[in-house]
C-alpha cells in the first residue's frame, strides 16, 4: 500500500519523523515529503489512500513562513478536506495538531492546539477501539499537547496523563464524507515514535482508514 508521509516544519525536523518510521518502510511503499507547497497537488495526493500529516503550518525546518499560502500553494485546507470527503485517509500525528483556533485545517481535523508544558514523562493510556489493538500504554519524556476539541463526533482511542493528574485527550477518529480523520498527539522525541505501540496506533489508523 501506498502511504504519504508529510513531515518538516521548524520546531519537528523531518529526519526526526522519518528516522522513526523507518521500520514501517517495509510494509509500506512511502513517499516521503518535506516542502511539500511545491509537491503537492489534489491530483498528487489522490494517489494515496491514507496521508500522515506530521507537520504544522511552517515551510521547513528552516522557513518559518507558512506553508498554506493563497495563490501559491497548491493543497491547502480546502484540498485536504475535499481529499478526506472523496475517501482519503488523513492521519494528523504530534505536529498535524498545531493548528490556531479557527483555521480552515482546525475544522477538518477538529482541533487547536493550546500550548505544552515543558518536556516530562508523559503516559499515554489507550481505550478499547480499533485504533488500539496490540497496544499497551506507555510512559516516555515527550511533549505533553493540550489541545482543544472543536469537532462534535469524535470517537476518543487514547488519553494522555502527566505531573499526576494533567490529563488530555490524545487520540481519537472522526468521520467526515467517505473518508476518515484518526488523531494522536504524542510524538516529538524518536523514542515516542519508535515505540512499538506508537507504531502499531500507526498501522491500526493506515488500516482502519483504508477498510472498505
Amino acid at each position: 500500500m501506498k502511504l504519504l508521509v508529510i513531515s518538516d516544519d521548524y520546531w519537528h525536523p523531518a529526519e526526526v519523523v522519518e528516522k522513526g518510521l523507518s521500520s514501517l518502510n517495509e510494509k509500506y511503499e512511502i513517499t516521503y515529503v518535506r516542502c511539500a507547497r511545491d509537491i503537492l497537488t489534489p491530483e498528487y495526493l489522490a494517489q494515496f489512500p491514507a496521508v500522515l500529516l506530521f507537520k504544522s503550518n511552517t515551510v521547513n525546518q528552516a522557513n518559518r513562513n507558512p506553508w498554506f499560502e493563497e495563490g501559491v500553494t497548491e493543497v491547502g485546507p480546502k484540498e485536504f478536506r475535499e481529499y478526506v470527503e472523496n475517501g482519503g485517509g488523513l492521519i494528523a500525528l504530534h505536529a498535524g495538531n498545531c493548528w490556531k483556533e479557527g483555521d480552515e485545517m482546525e475544522a477538518l481535523i477538529g482541533n487547536y492546539f493550546i500550548n505544552h508544558p515543558p518536556r516530562c514523562p508523559v503516559s499515554v493510556h489507550f481505550e478499547k477501539s480499533p485504533l488500539t489493538e496490540g497496544c499497551e500504554d506507555f510512559t516516555l519524556r515527550d511533549e505533553h499537547y493540550h489541545i482543544g476539541i472543536t469537532a462534535k463526533d469524535i470517537e476518543v482511542f487514547a488519553r494522555s496523563t502527566s505531573h499526576g493528574d494533567d490529563t488530555q485527550i490524545a487520540g481519537y477518529t472522526r468521520k467526515i464524507g467517505k473518508g476518515h480523520v484518526v488523531v494522536f498527539t504524542p510524538g516529538h522525541v524518536l523514542s515516542v515514535i519508535e515505540h512499538p505501540s506508537f507504531l502499531r496506533v500507526v498501522e491500526n489508523a493506515v488500516r482502519y482508514c483504508t477498510a472498505e
